[in-house]
């Protein structure tokens, strides 16, 4: 079998640094690597695995790389900056599985220009399928590219249904509807875990003194800033709701979300002859990185196995959606659907931006999103550069712009 070959956007950071961890445990090519502005972090990585291209955000931070690699005598790669430099590491053809773990919806562009060249993506970037679920999905069926989930509960529910997903079944030019179909008359619930994050439990006065080093405390995984504050917020598990309903074609009535303190039990399938099956492991992001680059093949992890024993208990509660109601918000957005779900997303991406700049509480998070999704005029068949626009608005609302 061909050694399998990849490229990486979005390398520096969180998951883009787990994936190379990966990435050397498994023996695979580095083709490409993007990164934005860690350059100290990604000429690091340039000279460990020898990639021929690597790309960042602007001409300043490409020349700073270049020199940071001179002086090491490091490997030099191609190396470019900008839109077009993001595109082609998502589409070079010698890369066989594109990682997208850039940040928000900067990762959208190469995503799609990914899905249009064919390509298999592990797509860790969920912002791309919130944006723009249904045109990527509805590209990837007609240019016959497969997107495995990255995301924990997705890559749970992708492997419940034993590698089913609108993308992946209908790899097939043409063959993905009718899949999802008849994978999706015998599926009653999706049921996605959720932690509680690091305030589970707190009141309403609680929540409203909360700092920013309290959010960036997740009790059970390792991630970045953003993703971090959107879990203790639940709108993570929201947007993962919005993702789910793009990847396995069941509607927003048909998903529903738990809380699982113990983040052993990833996410779940419930049948209509009512056998419901999970997916269980270590809270290790490499487990489904590594499902993704692999399936369907099972390899030696190169993380932590579960101990069933020292578990001890598992315990699943209904989320507090009066204190937390950045869930119900993103559920609200999915049943209007058209350009609403974007707004969203560009509403969430400036107010824990404004957050973690100190400018407004943790409490301001959903009453700023839920002020931008009224103010909203939505459009019901968006074009992409309607999704675009719809985000930018979101983001500009919620700051004040």
């Amino acid at each position: 079998m061909a050694k399998q070959t990849v490229a990486i956007l979005g390398s520096t950071g969180s998951i883009g640094r787990q994936t190379l961890e990966v990435v050397k445990h498994l023996g695979l090519t580095v083709e490409a690597l993007t990164g934005y502005n860690n350059m100290a972090l990604l000429a690091r990585q340039v000279s460990e695995t020898e990639p021929r291209l690597a790309v960042t955000s602007t001409a300043q931070k490409a020349m700073e790389l270049k020199k940071l690699l001179q002086e090491e005598g490091s490997w030099m790669p191609e190396i470019m900056y900008g839109a077009e430099g993001f595109r082609l590491a998502a589409t070079m053809g010698s890369a066989g599985m594109i990682v997208a773990a850039m940040s928000g919806v900067a990762g959208l562009d190469p995503v799609l220009a990914a899905v249009k060249a064919g390509k298999r993506i592990a797509l860790a970037n969920k912002e791309v399928m919130v944006v723009a679920g249904q045109l990527v999905c509805a590209l990837a069926e007609a240019h016959g590219s497969a997107i495995f989930p990255v995301d924990s509960e997705h890559s749970a529910i992708f492997q419940c249904l034993n590698g089913r997903t609108l993308t992946v079944a209908g790899t097939a030019k043409g063959a993905a509807a009718e899949t999802a179909r008849q994978t999706g008359v015998t599926i009653r619930r999706l049921i996605l875990t959720a932690s509680g994050g690091p305030f589970r439990g707190f009141t309403k006065e609680a929540l409203a003194t909360v700092e920013i080093e309290q959010a960036l405390r997740h009790p059970n995984w390792e991630m970045g800033k953003k993703i971090t504050v959107d879990s203790a917020t639940l709108m993570n598990k929201g947007l993962e709701v919005i993702e789910a309903r793009w990847l396995f074609q069941v509607p927003s009535s048909r998903i529903q979300v738990v809380v699982h303190p113990q983040s052993a039990v990833h996410s779940m399938v419930e049948f209509v002859d009512g056998s419901i099956l999970a997916q269980m492991g270590q809270a290790d992001m490499r487990q489904p990185i590594q499902m993704a680059l692999t399936w369907p093949r099972r390899l030696k992890t190169c993380g932590r196995y579960l101990d069933l024993i020292a578990l001890g208990q598992m315990t699943f509660e209904e989320p507090d959606h009066e204190n937390f109601p950045c869930l119900r918000l993103a559920y609200d957005a999915l049943r209007t659907g058209g350009t609403m779900p974007a707004l969203l997303n560009g509403a969430n991406e400036g107010a824990v931006a404004g957050f973690l700049a100190g400018k407004i509480g943790f409490r301001d998070i959903p009453k700023r999103i839920a002020a931008a999704m009224e103010a909203h005029q939505v459009v019901e068949k968006p074009k992409l550069s309607d999704l675009l626009a719809a985000g930018e608005e979101g983001m500009s609302r919620v700051l004040g712009k």
